[in-house]
């Protein structure tokens, strides 16, 4: 079965939403992080890397996915 147009263009779609998300993880990570941390701002700094790995996880995957679908499409398999 070959994938359609219109099946890839949703998952290079996702993939980049993925990654714009991802992007936003980081940095928000990267703001969360200064020389002078209170217990809770390093709580939120940490939580924050926690949300940019599953961030890093879920565009990797939608990655992988728009991969196959291009290899699919273009090479049958």
């Amino acid at each position: 079965m070959t994938v359609a147009a219109n099946d890839l263009d949703q998952k290079q779609a996702a993939y980049k939403s993925a990654v714009d998300d991802w992007i936003a993880a980081i940095r928000k990570e990267e703001a969360l992080a200064s020389a002078n941390h209170s217990e809770t701002e390093i709580d939120a700094w940490e939580a924050a890397g926690f949300h940019e790995a599953e961030a890093r996880d879920r565009a990797k995957a939608a990655k992988v996915r728009y991969e196959d679908a291009l290899r699919e499409r273009f090479f049958n398999f």
